[in-house]
């Protein structure tokens, strides 16, 4: 199989080193290839938007495997804008990540792929839309993401830089994923063969404190001090987050896909990184 990977972020860059050798050759996009060299073994075009070049346009029809993570603007799917004539033309697996942020908030229940997505935000109302587009396209497997974390990107991982915070609003509770259980979903949903869409997220929605208060614990600190979400100094975006909560069922993610997850909780998550050497 050939993989392209539309947009080669954090997720589909681990996915790459995770399962490259399922793939006889992996191409995909970056902004600006001059100012990445952490991508051994992929063969790199440069897409910011606009039009491709011929030799990008060739590797995308060429692929059997199609994984997108670029998310939508303000005018819609620039991927499908630039590519969606030679997608249409094809058969080829398409993989999309999307994410829970579609769902809105719940307060706090619980949420599955029936939940009619609600959110009041702008950019997850453009995720929907941007499900539905590729779904029109090429029956694509939408793999709605939970908060990420993983090497380099984690609990730990702030708390040694000094900008962990724990900030309480009561009620709260976030879902998360780690990276390498994001890599399996994806090679999970390429071998299904047919689209849907699935929940990538661990088995514990979490209050975002608790995972501050474990991380150290693990490293041995005191916890930086409660911050009250009404009082907190925070980015209109960082509080953006903390408008929804819900709790997401990975059940159909489980059931459907066959996916056992690496890292079933926070915890779980956090014991390995810090076993592997993360923040020390």
């Amino acid at each position: 199989m050939r993989l392209f990977i539309l947009g080669l972020g954090y997720s589909a860059r681990h996915f790459a080193r995770q399962h490259g050798g399922s793939f006889s050759h992996i191409a995909g996009t970056v902004r600006d290839p001059a100012k990445r060299d952490d991508l051994a073994g992929i063969e790199v075009h440069g897409f910011s938007g606009g039009s491709p070049a011929r030799e990008t346009v060739e590797k995308v029809r060429d692929a059997d495997v199609l994984l997108v993570s670029i998310p939508p603007g303000t005018t819609g799917d620039p991927a499908i804008a630039a590519f969606g004539d030679v997608l249409a033309a094809g058969r080829r697996r398409i993989v999309y990540l999307s994410t829970i942020g579609v769902y809105g908030d719940h307060g706090g229940g619980w949420v599955d792929e029936n939940t009619p997505p609600q959110s009041t935000l702008d950019r997850a109302r453009m995720r929907v839309g941007a499900e539905q587009a590729w779904m029109d396209i090429g029956d694509a497997a939408i793999l709605r993401l939970a908060g990420i974390y993983g090497p380099g990107r984690n609990a730990l991982a702030t708390l040694r830089a000094g900008t962990a915070r724990r900030i309480i609003k009561p009620g709260q509770v976030f879902n998360r994923i780690h990276v390498d259980d994001i890599a399996g979903a994806i090679m999970a949903a390429i071998q299904h063969g047919s689209g849907g869409i699935w929940n990538v997220c661990d088995d514990e929605p979490a209050p975002p404190q608790d995972v501050i208060a474990y991380a150290a614990e693990l490293m041995g600190v005191a916890p930086p001090p409660e911050e009250d979400f009404a009082t907190a100094e925070m980015s209109a975006m960082a509080r953006s987050f903390y408008s929804s909560s819900a709790r997401v069922s990975n059940a159909k993610l489980k059931r459907e896909l066959g996916v056992a997850l690496v890292h079933p909780t926070y915890r779980h998550g956090l014991d390995a990184l810090w076993h592997a050497g993360e923040a020390r």
